[in-house]
């Protein structure tokens, strides 16, 4: 009897632990913090335009994704914009430049360690589609964004790193 219990007792103790470690190593990262654009370890690609924000304050609460940023604007000043994402997979809509509508949709690694935003938006009767991979560095200090962004030419891509403030 206490061999078959001391049995029972490891097999749970061993299965609780797996459980235990297996939820965290596919935890959603999370992403909040206040980020500022570290521009010597981002790549621009080839493009002349610097469409990257310099400052990201990201909030991760529940389901919810909430991202204040700012950059530069065409007339010397700041532009600021605000989105609100659903980290489900359920789409959010945001206005984005010139307020066109922004219809963005999360999707995340199978390991959970990436982040996905797929965003499509309507411009002038044509439809573009845009994707940014989000990865948390290992001590979160980190953000490393790749953005892809489609062009009639071809694509522009942009490897941005944020550092945590």
């Amino acid at each position: 009897m206490k061999i078959a219990n001391l049995f029972s007792i490891r097999t749970f103790s061993g299965l609780f632990v797996f459980f235990l470690t297996s939820a965290g190593l596919l935890a959603q990262p999370d992403f909040s913090g206040t980020w500022g654009l570290n521009e010597s370890k981002s790549n621009f690609g080839n493009s002349e335009f610097r469409m990257a924000a310099v400052t990201m304050v990201v909030a991760q609460q529940g389901n919810t994704l909430s991202v204040e940023s700012a950059q530069p604007g065409f007339d010397g000043g700041e532009m600021k914009q605000s989105a609100s994402y659903n980290l489900d997979g359920n789409p959010s809509e945001n206005s984005g430049f010139m307020d066109i509508m922004r219809k963005s949709v999360i999707s995340w690694s199978a390991d959970k360690s990436a982040m996905t935003i797929t965003t499509t938006m309507n411009f002038d009767g044509n439809e573009f589609k845009t994707t940014e991979t989000w990865k948390l560095s290992a001590d979160s200090k980190e953000i490393a964004i790749e953005q892809i962004i489609p062009m009639p030419d071809g694509e522009i891509k942009f490897n941005l790193v944020y550092d945590k403030k």
